[in-house]
């Protein structure tokens, strides 16, 4: 991350669950205490709450991009632990047009507030039905989640996926964005770890396609196999952070 970007009060971390390839993102204030973290994941919960212990925060807000397929989320068993620790659990937080419960709702526009920071919500869907972006303007950065990848992107065959959508959505409300902000993506398969909006209107193979080639090759890829966890990762995250209705694996 650009040190020209931040803040004196600015906390940032970038998280990897090995496993599934998934980053996490601690954002803070140091002032405030306030933090939020961006796709928690279930295996990693322990690991995230020990860091936001160390670091002296309280984390807020627990927030996922989408309904993931590949991972269980950790925002029900953060809240979980955080209650066991007596601590004021953090408020789970996934778009409305996810399908998945959560305490919390966001839509296009929506803010996230921790400290006088601010994340704005961009729906972005296409990978999924309910997929959004967090955009921090202030310190120009953007978090994808699966919708724009490092030189690539999500894929479309599941969960109400739609290339031609998708594409819009990437073009309209994440490549709109200055060319310097930041990319954050959910996952990275090649040790990639950030990237840029210029870097990806550039030299993403398959987002600087045309529309029409774009869905062709999406439409066309055989080299997908089923998720491994799909069948256990779905309905863990349709509850999304509503710890008192499932009994976590």
């Amino acid at each position: 991350m650009s040190t020209s970007n931040v803040d004196s009060n600015f906390i940032f971390r970038q998280l990897m669950e090995e496993t599934s390839h998934t980053y996490s993102y601690l954002l803070a204030d140091k002032a405030s205490k306030q933090a939020v973290l961006i796709d928690p994941v279930f295996e990693t919960v322990n690991r995230d709450l020990q860091l936001v212990k160390d670091l002296g925060l309280s984390l807020k807000y627990a927030i996922n991009t989408h309904m993931h397929a590949d991972h269980i989320t950790g925002t029900g068993m953060l809240k979980k632990t955080m209650k066991d620790q007596s601590l004021t659990p953090c408020v789970s937080v996934i778009s409305e047009r996810s399908g998945a419960m959560a305490d919390e709702y966001v839509k296009e526009g929506s803010a996230i507030q921790f400290g006088p920071y601010t994340l704005e919500v961009r729906e972005t869907p296409g990978h999924t039905s309910g997929c959004v972006s967090y955009v921090d303007h202030r310190h120009r950065l953007v978090f994808t989640g699966d919708a724009l990848l490092i030189r690539g992107c999500g894929r479309t065959d599941f969960q109400e996926g739609d290339p031609g959508l998708l594409y819009d959505m990437v073009h309209s409300k994440i490549f709109t964005l200055d060319s310097d902000y930041l990319v954050y993506p959910a996952h990275d398969y090649t040790g990639n770890q950030v990237s840029t909006v210029d870097e990806e209107k550039r030299l993403n193979k398959r987002l600087t396609m045309t529309r029409q080639d774009f869905v062709a090759f999406m439409n066309g890829r055989t080299d997908l196999t089923y998720p491994k966890k799909i069948d256990l990762a779905l309905p863990w995250n349709k509850v999304c952070g509503i710890q008192e209705l499932v009994k976590m694996p």
